[in-house]
Order: structure tokens, then sequence, then C-alpha cells
């Protein structure tokens, strides 16, 4: 892989400026939109299979809707109906799969044990290769836990993000805060290549390690139970949340200095900027991933923070080490209120920001053990500049508060004579939610939005959302209008699947649901036994599905707790 010797603020102009700003990323006016077609347009840009699936999402976009014929709607894990092959996991898994090249990615932690020297009772965070074709392990990285313990690396969660894939090479985000750069093909190709060449050992069921990058160690980073983030890239720049939280006991945050969001040299691991604009806001963790895209001709990458705000930046940055921020986006009421143990109803993001049509979609949630609570989402002009709220914070003076000065827990208290008033300079094109607790609460359960870390999907201008209440909404992707909703009695961390005319969603019960791609309920769903089903069926995978399904070469692969199962139907 080639690396360029020039500057860092000259690599990272001359590398976007090798991504198009025309229609590859954005629709033409009075075009219809292809989300598809859009994001095979990037991948063809990579080194990649025309219809893999190279990074979470598939594309920067993050919008997940590949290409596929012919995927099944029927399949059984039991008797191997549809079934190509299966692969083990660890004891639990929530990154999603990635394919690219012949191989499959997945994170997971170390219950398989399938490296000799870490047998299964040796807790690690994983990254595993599979070969396409028939699912064997080629090759495994393994991530030590950190000696801090939980408040950095909780147990067993093992690698909880997708990596992105380009040629021969691999990126992601480690359990210990690291980002990694590996070989693709491991070892099997007889080379240890470097600049990092000092691993362990050389056996082929372990990785080939390019470069690594301590976020903690070079750049102050105290990462909250996990270090979670699906990368993503424009040219040679690689765009990271760094996961920077909360402390152990969830009072303040430790290193309010240190960056949340950063880009990097994909070649070297040099740091080309960085942001920390969340610091003393971070209500819990920090564990979206970013979004690239150009929107009304200007590249953006897209952050949300773990203070509840969407953050949109120049990915240039501002030539010195630092960022250029485009605009900011408040995604909770000003009045809400952070209360530990997901009591309150100010949230944070973990679902990652969602490009379609030129417009940005996002949705508010909290850590899945905080429980069911109010949510909102979100359609966002990105055009627009500054701060681009629904409302701005006036202080008892009647004057905005600043930005910088704004509380933590909740931005307006009322009752000190503080209010709020419209923001002319609003981005918002519409809102899918109440905008009080009151309002909430008296709304009938199947028309709330709940708390989500899922992302949307949209296609057709049918957007797709599940959230932590089991709710599964179909929204008109224009206008925020309601189509109908299913309730999938269980929790879902999952984020939909679009392919082949066709809608998937997992969730806790391990049932995956699917849909025909259709607003209307009519069509969508179905009477069995006298209640509400989705209309193409429900199949258990024999366990929690916590990840979201994908589709690349015809091929659709579900991750549950622990099995990877890639679903074919018999060639016609």
């Amino acid at each position: 892989m080639k690396s360029l010797a020039i500057s860092s603020t000259g690599l990272c102009l001359v590398a976007l400026l090798t991504i198009p700003l025309s229609s590859a990323q954005e629709a033409k006016e009075g075009a219809k939109y292809d989300p598809t077609a859009t994001a095979l347009a990037e991948i063809a840009k990579l080194k990649v299979g025309k219809t893999d699936w190279p990074q979470w999402a598939g594309w920067s976009g993050r919008n997940n809707t590949p290409s596929g014929k012919n995927i099944p709607v029927t399949w059984d894990i039991d008797s191997g109906k549809n079934i190509k092959w299966q692969s083990k996991l660890g004891s639990q898994t929530y990154g999603n799969p990635v394919v690219a090249n012949g191989k499959v990615y997945v994170g997971t932690n170390n219950g398989a044990g399938h490296v000799k020297r870490y047998p299964a009772n040796v807790d690690l965070g994983c990254l595993l290769c599979f070969n396409e074709a028939d699912g064997k392990l080629l090759w495994q990285h393994s991530s030590p836990k950190l000696s801090t313990g939980r408040v950095h690396d909780w147990p067993l969660q093992g690698i909880c993000d997708s990596p992105y894939v380009d040629g021969e090479r691999v990126w992601y985000v480690t359990s210990r805060g690291e980002v990694a750069c590996l070989d693709t093909a491991g070892f099997h190709d007889g080379e240890n290549d470097g600049p990092f060449k000092t691993e362990p050992n050389e056996n082929k069921d372990e990785a080939d390690v390019i470069w690594s990058y301590n976020m903690m160690g070079k750049l102050g980073v105290s990462q909250h139970n996990m270090c979670s983030c699906s990368v993503t890239c424009a040219g040679n720049v690689l765009f990271v949340n760094t996961s920077n939280g909360v402390s152990f006991e969830h009072l303040n945050i430790p290193a309010p200095n240190a960056p949340s969001f950063i880009a990097m040299n994909r070649d070297t691991g040099e740091v080309l900027w960085t942001n920390k604009s969340p610091d003393l806001a971070i209500l819990h963790g920090q564990w979206s991933s970013p979004t690239y895209a150009v929107l009304g001709g200007q590249p953006q990458v897209i952050f949300a923070g773990g203070d509840g705000w969407v953050y949109s930046f120049d990915p240039k940055g501002d030539g010195k080490k630092g960022a250029k921020e485009l605009w900011r986006f408040d995604a909770n009421p000003k009045e809400a209120k952070w209360i530990l143990g997901g009591r309150g109803t100010r949230n944070n993001i973990i679902a990652t920001p969602v490009v379609y049509d030129g417009m940005v979609y996002a949705a508010v949630g909290q850590d899945p053990e905080h429980g069911e609570g109010m949510g909102h989402l979100w359609c966002i002009d990105p055009k627009k500049r500054g701060d681009v709220s629904p409302t701005i914070a006036l202080g008892k003076d009647s004057k905005p508060i600043p930005f910088a000065k704004r509380r933590r827990l909740q931005v307006v208290i009322e009752k000190m004579g503080e209010s709020v008033k419209d923001n002319p300079n609003s981005a918002v094109l519409w809102h899918y939610g109440q905008k009080s607790e009151k309002e909430y609460n008296a709304t009938d359960f199947e028309k709330q939005m709940h708390r989500s870390c899922g992302t949307v999907a949209i296609k057709n201008d049918l957007l797709y959302i599940a959230d932590f209440s089991g709710l599964f909404h179909c929204l008109n992707a224009r206008t925020g209008k309601l189509h109908w909703t299913y309730d999938m009695f269980a929790a879902s961390w999952a984020s939909p699947l679009i392919v082949d005319g066709k809608v998937y969603i997992g969730d806790e019960d391990g049932d995956v649901a699917i849909f025909p791609l259709t607003g209307d309920p009519k069509k969508a769903l179905k009477m069995v036994d006298g209640e509400l089903a989705p209309a193409l069926g429900v199949i258990n995978m024999g366990n929690a599905v916590y990840s979201t399904p994908i589709v690349a070469n015809n091929t659709l692969y579900i991750a549950n707790k622990s099995t990877l199962f890639a679903i074919q139907a018999p060639a016609k």
C-alpha cells in the first residue's frame, strides 16, 4: 500500500479531493434517489468486490441497503435449510459482519477459543476473519483485557464495532482503545508486513498488524466501559470516535480535554486533527460511529456526541490540527434532564447518523441497560451552518446561554427563570417523537418513539427503525409521517436491513422479522392466530440477535450471540 510523504494538512486535502463532489453522494435535483446505487458507486472506487459490503452499513453514508437477488425469507438453523455455512463466534457478539475480497469479518469475544494460546476461558476482544466461501477461520486479532477493569473494558463484551476494509488492509477500533490497521491476509502470505513487526508470533491463525495507535496512551482518552466505533474513510483519511466518557461512578468526566473525534492518516496512523466538543457535557459514553458524505457541495464528516448533539466538520480540518465545525444540532429538548440509571429524559446518541438524498437522520438513546424511555428521531438539513438546533436556550436575563456554558444534566431549568425559544436557524426538516415527557406519557404506546441505539435504513422514501421498547417503525423519510408500527415484544439493539424488496430486523429474543418493503400496513403485516405478524414471517436464530443483518454477493449474514450464519438460497 502506498504512503504519501507530504504534510498532514496536505495529505488531508489531497486525499479528500480524490472523492467526487457530485452524484456519488448527492442525488440530482428532481431525480429519483436510489441509495443502493449510491452505495455501489462508492464501493466501486475501493479495491473490493462490486457487491461486497466492506464496512458498517456498507458505505460511508451508513444506509444499510445492499444489492441482492433471491435473498431467502425462509431458512432453518436446525435442519440446515438454506444455511450455506455457520461458524462459531464468542459468547457475546455485538459487532456487525463486514464482507470484502472473499473474507468475512466479525467482532466478538473469545468464547470460541479459536487461537491455541488463548483458551476460551481467557477473556479477550476478538476480531475474527473467516473465509467467505466456507466459513473457515483464517485468523484472529486478539485484544487482552485492560488492567483497569470494567471502567474501561467491561468483561466479556469483546469487540462491539465493525471494521473498514479496502484492498489488503482492514482498520478497526479495539476494546483497548487502539486504532489498528491489519493485513487482510494475516500471515497466510508468509510475510510480516510493517512498520509494526513485533507480533508475539507469526502463527497463521493470528493477525498481522501493520500499525496500531493507542488513543488512551497518546491522547489521554478515558473510554467508559468499552471503546466502540465503526470507522469510516474518505480518500486516505480515517475518521474515529474515541469513546471518551464518564468516570466509573458516572459523576464526572476524567478526561475533558481528550478528543472525542479524530481524523487520521489511514496509511501511517498519524493524527491529522482532533475535536473535543462534547467535553464536560458528556452524559455517559460515546459509542456512535462517524458518517461521511458530500452535502450541498461540501464534504462533511458527521459525528454523534455523547452529549446528545450531532456535529458536522469539514474533513480537511482547520489546517492547525484542529477541527473546522460546519454545524451542530442538539437532539434533545432543552428542558430534558439526565438522571443516572436512565430515569431521565435527556439522551445521548449511540446510533450512527445516516445520509439519504442530501438529508441526515439521527435517533437518540441510552445504554440498553438503562431501559426504556422517551426518544427522538430527527431529519436534519445539513446545508445550514452554525447552531442549527430546534430551539435556543435562554438564561434568566433572556439572553442565549453560550454553548460552552451549557449544563451537562439539564440545559434549561424553568424554575430558575430560564426559557426556550424557537431557533430561526433550525435545520429540522421533521421530528418524530414527543416534545415533552407529559406528551410522551399521554401518547399511545404504538405511536411513541422510544430510546434506540438502532440506525435507520431507508429506501423508496420508506424509513425503518427499531427501538428498545420493541417497536419497529415505518415512516415516510421525507415528511416523517408514520405509516405503521409493529410490536416485536422484545427489545431490539439492531438496525434494519433493506434488500431485494424486503426488510429484516433482529431482536433480543433471537427472532428475525421479515417484511415486504412497503408503507402499506395491510401489505406489511398479516394476522396469525389473531395477532399481527410480519407478512413474510419470523425466524428464530436460537439465541439473541444484537447485531444487524447484512447482504453481500447475494448471501445473507446474521450473527446471533454465538454463531455467524451465511444464508443463501440454492442456485436456480
